[in-house]
């Protein structure tokens, strides 16, 4: 029933993957990979452990950044003559900071059906566990390396949602201590790393507590990092039963 759901129509499945532990990925994720035709992945020798592991013989293509562009008019020819895809990331929900958007964008141009499974993206735990407002945030993905950096800081000066970094473990360091300078020493975030593996980790404080905590112990593994945004922790001391002021 599953497989003749999956072809009803013609169309791109968007499938999150896990983004640590492999036990992660859903029974609908393995069922749809199993039934498409060709799937697209970030890095085929890092999804060929997924498959591997849930006995999945779909064939396998790369499609990343770098050759993502010329890929998706053959892939739109494919799917208007009746393939069915899957699109695949590392880790996660693809488009999210990772290949996606441009061939979603397409097959919608191009009245194809696109559908995204629900599933694993690395900032919905990292949050939730951070201890900082969940009811409000905007995600920034991964800072500039170099050009526009301070720039994109200096932007979110006065965001007053809770903020969700992307960052690579050699450059968290030299993030953090970015975020010190331009938001303050004492704003509040949270460091998580290797989410759904064995040694997950949290690390929460202030910014210049986070700072001074890296400097001793450089960071590995993938990196998420929350950022309390500006006036949130006075305002919500403020709002709480019993507080004396009005």
């Amino acid at each position: 029933m599953q497989r003749d759901r999956i072809f009803d129509v013609v169309k791109l499945f968007v499938v999150p993957t896990p983004i640590g532990n492999l036990e992660d990925a859903s029974f609908r994720s393995i069922e749809c990979l199993k039934s498409v035709d060709l799937i697209l992945a970030e890095d085929t020798r890092h999804t060929a452990k997924l498959l591997k592991h849930y006995a999945v013989e779909t064939t396998l293509r790369s499609f990343h950044m770098h050759n993502e562009h010329k890929l998706i008019e053959p892939l739109i020819e494919r799917m208007q003559q009746g393939g069915t895809l899957a699109l695949v990331s590392d880790a996660g929900t693809p488009a999210i900071s990772d290949p996606g958007f441009l061939l979603v964008r397409a097959c919608v141009d191009n009245g194809i059906e696109v559908e995204c499974l629900p599933g694993p993206t690395a900032f919905v735990p990292a949050l939730v566990v951070s201890g900082l407002p969940a009811d409000r945030f905007c995600f920034e993905g991964f800072l500039p390396a170099r050009k526009g950096r301070q720039k994109r800081l200096t932007g979110l000066i006065d965001e007053q949602r809770t903020m969700i970094f992307y960052e690579a473990p050699h450059r968290l360091l030299r993030t953090l201590q970015d975020m010190r300078n331009v938001f303050s020493s004492e704003r509040r975030a949270c460091v998580s790393r290797e989410l759904s593996k064995r040694f997950e980790q949290h690390h929460r404080g202030s910014l210049a507590e986070l700072c001074e905590e890296f400097e001793k112990s450089p960071a590995r593994g993938e990196i998420v990092l929350i950022v309390e945004g500006k006036g949130r922790h006075r305002a919500e001391r403020n709002e709480r039963p019993g507080s004396d002021e009005c």
